[in-house]
């Protein structure tokens, strides 16, 4: 079974760092994709970046060339490194995992961007 649990969420300063990871359990396996979803209060879910298993990656608008995507297949992990933090960074960031055409969501984690 596959599942995903998010870590690394907090509340950072304006212009700080955070570096969010996504764990699957249930066994060893090579996702199609890997990506990165917020949502901030009162929001529609939308992706931040992905990293396909041939390694190309993409990035919303509002975070090119300040987050950055990353993945560890041998583990099972993908990260997302997060700098120059704006409070609009402010939400509920989600990992997704895309394995054999199927779609896998974790929990979410908090991330807080304060002034």
């Amino acid at each position: 079974q596959v599942q995903l649990v998010e870590s690394g969420g907090g509340l950072v300063q304006a212009g700080g760092s955070l570096r969010l990871s996504c764990a699957t359990s249930g066994g060893i396996f090579k996702p199609n994709r890997w990506s990165w979803h917020r949502q901030a209060p009162g929001k529609q879910r939308d992706v931040v970046a992905y990293i396909t298993d041939g390694g190309t990656t993409a990035y919303a608008d509002s975070v090119k060339g300040r987050f950055t995507i990353s993945r560890d297949n041998a583990k099972n992990r993908v990260y997302l490194q997060m700098n120059s933090l704006k409070p609009e960074d402010t939400a509920v960031y989600y990992c997704k995992v895309n394995l054999r055409g199927s779609d896998y969501w974790g929990q979410g984690t908090q991330v807080t961007v304060s002034a």
